[in-house]
C-alpha cells in the first residue's frame, strides 16, 4: 500500500488545461508523464491514479469538477485505507503570489471551494501544496481569474516552483512532511 496519496484538484475537459484552477492536475499529469505512469480513470473512487514505479505514492485527481472533489477523496480514503493525513492535495491559491508554494498541514477552506467540498466529506487535517496564482485585485474578476489561462509572463515561475516541489517529492513519499514543508520555505 502507498505511503501517501498525491491529488491534483482541477476541472475535467481539455477547455481548462492550463487554467490557474487546474495547475493541480495539470502538475500531477506532469509528474506522471515525466515518469512513464499510465493515469487510469477508476469509477469506484471517480479518479485518474496511478502508483509510482515504487509504489510509495498513489498520484491521481478527481474526475470531477474542483468543487466537487469532496466525493472523490472520501471514495480514495475508504477503497484505499489512507488515512485523511496521508492524503496531499494540490491546489491554486489566489492569495499567494503567482509560482510562491508553500506547504500547510490541516486549516480551513480560505474560500477555495475544491478544499470547501474535500473538508465537507472528509475533514480538514489533509496536507495542502499551496500554488499562488496570484489575485486579479478585483473579486468581481477572480472566476474569470482563477478559470483563465496563466499569461505568458507567468509560465516560468509556475514551472519554478513545480521543480521546487519536485524536489520534496521523495520527503513527502517518505511522511518526512516537516522537512519537505522547511525545505519548500528556506529556497
Amino acid at each position: 500500500m502507498p505511503n501517501i496519496c498525491i491529488i491534483g484538484l482541477g476541472n475535467p475537459g481539455t477547455k481548462y488545461n492550463g487554467t490557474r484552477h487546474n495547475v493541480g492536475k495539470d502538475w500531477v499529469k506532469s509528474i506522471a508523464a515525466d515518469s512513464h505512469l499510465e493515469l487510469k480513470s477508476k469509477k469506484k473512487i471517480e479518479s485518474s491514479v496511478a502508483a509510482s514505479p515504487d509504489k510509495k505514492i498513489l498520484w491521481g485527481y478527481p474526475d470531477q469538477y474542483v468543487n466537487e472533489s469532496g466525493h472523490s477523496i472520501n471514495k480514495i480514503l475508504n477503497n484505499n485505507n489512507f488515512n485523511l493525513d496521508q492524503i496531499i492535495i494540490i491546489h491554486d491559491d489566489l492569495d499567494l503570489p503567482i509560482g510562491s508554494l508553500k506547504l500547510k498541514i490541516g486549516g480551513g477552506h480560505g474560500g477555495h471551494n475544491g478544499l470547501r467540498s474535500i473538508i465537507s466529506h472528509a475533514g480538514k487535517s489533509f496536507i495542502r501544496i499551496r500554488v499562488g496564482i496570484g489575485h486579479p485585485r478585483n473579486k468581481v474578476d477572480v472566476t474569470n481569474w482563477v478559470l483563465g489561462k496563466f499569461k505568458p509572463a507567468e509560465k516560468d515561475p509556475i514551472q519554478e516552483s513545480l521543480f521546487k516541489f519536485n524536489n520534496v517529492i521523495e520527503l513527502l513519499s517518505n511522511n518526512e512532511i516537516l522537512d519537505a514543508q522547511f525545505k519548500l520555505h528556506s529556497e
